[in-house]
């Protein structure tokens, strides 16, 4: 990979764009794909990007390790610290704030954080306003960071992109940016990595995601065992990382209903390999109680594997008719969505037809460029 510069040998042009990476992580989830999938159609805007790692064929400025969210709280506070007090610094060091450039300059952060009350220009993309909609499963820390410091970032930004119409709205419902200064882009999904293949189907049904309490999972499992009744023979598979705080009481509500030799949890699983379990899936089953966007569906029409998603928020933008919705807060509507599809291989058929057209709505090259025309018109 080509090294980053110092900061000192990068020279300002006169539209100069800095991009935060402060957030990437090394196993890539949500905003990290995000990033990676964006970062070679602004390759064309000659930013300057503020990254951990070197990243090929671009101007970097070497930044802390440690600040990403795989480093915790501490990481999600150093993050801040710096963002606050060394981002104002290299702006203006750049000329960011000469007068002859004025109104040119500009940060782009791929998540809603940047420096307040700085004097800085920047533009910011919004994916979702979760701990505010359910702030009594998340800590008064992640609250108030939504509802106070998130919120006078996109009050202060000159424009919010956000990943989906649902989000857009939540974006105007709770921080009350006006329309005129919001743009919905959805994501998309990597083509090389998700696309249809020959693995033999599966006995199990696949979650991907967090496992935190918005994300439905005590329903999911629920469900489940209803499903098993009718089929013993039949699995779920959580794909995931572990989370100390909610990940033991879910494996309790699984042990109850006596199901714990078919519910497998696989934690983090290699990007490469995630297709693979997706192709093998009877069906991914995402019930969410909300999502910003909800790649996984997407990910998941991609391969041709059908899917049982929620009926709220972005997932019917993603999904189109292409999935079963059912109601999140049913237990039962999950449960026979479930049935129908692990014993009707016509309507897996239809559903995976379906899935991989709907798919092809999406592309990287489409967000990246809709970002790229967003940035442009504030340099």
């Amino acid at each position: 990979m080509q090294r980053c510069s110092a900061l000192m040998n990068i020279e300002p042009s006169p539209s100069s764009l800095l991009v935060n990476l402060s957030i990437l992580m090394d196993q890539p989830t949500g905003i990290s794909v995000y990033i990676q999938n964006l970062l070679p159609f602004i390759h064309s805007l000659d930013p300057v990007l503020f990254s951990a790692k070197p990243i090929s064929g671009f101007r970097c400025q070497s930044i802390p390790q440690g600040l990403s969210p795989a480093f915790g709280n501490q990481g999600h506070l150093k993050r801040l610290c710096w963002l606050q007090q060394k981002i104002p610094n290299y702006y203006r060091q750049l000329g960011h704030q000469s007068s002859n450039q004025s109104g040119r300059s500009l940060i782009f952060s791929p998540s809603p954080e940047a420096p307040i009350w700085s004097g800085c220009r920047f533009v910011v993309m919004a994916h979702d306003t979760i701990p505010l909609r359910f702030p009594q499963t998340f800590s008064p820390y992640l609250v108030g960071y939504f509802r106070y410091y998130v919120g006078r970032v996109l009050a202060q930004a000159e424009h919010v992109i956000c990943n989906s119409v649902s989000t857009a709205n939540d974006v105007k419902k709770f921080y009350g940016v006006p329309t005129p200064k919001i743009t919905p882009i959805p994501l998309a999904y990597d083509q090389q990595n998700f696309r249809p293949g020959d693995q033999p189907l599966g006995n199990y049904f696949l979650y991907v995601g967090r496992q935190a309490p918005y994300k439905n999972l005590y329903r999911l499992v629920a469900a489940f065992h209803q499903v098993c009744a009718t089929n013993h023979n039949l699995e779920l598979w959580l794909v995931g990382p572990q989370d100390q705080r909610y990940t033991p009481a879910l494996k309790a509500k699984i042990a109850s209903l006596g199901i714990e030799s078919q519910v497998r949890f696989l934690d983090y699983v290699a990007y490469e390999q995630l297709p693979v379990l997706l192709r093998g899936a009877l069906a991914l089953t995402l019930p969410s109680l909300w999502e910003g966007f909800g790649l996984p569906v997407l990910e998941a029409m991609a391969c041709g594997t059908p899917v049982i998603t929620s009926n709220l928020s972005s997932l019917p933008e993603v999904a189109g008719d292409a999935a079963i919705l059912v109601d999140p807060y049913n237990t039962d509507d999950i449960a026979n969505a479930m049935k129908m599809v692990a014993k009707d291989a016509d309507l897996r058929a239809q559903l995976s037809i379906a899935g991989l057209a709907q798919a092809q709505k999406f592309s990287w090259q489409k967000t990246g460029e809709q970002t790229a025309d967003v940035i442009r018109k504030f340099l």
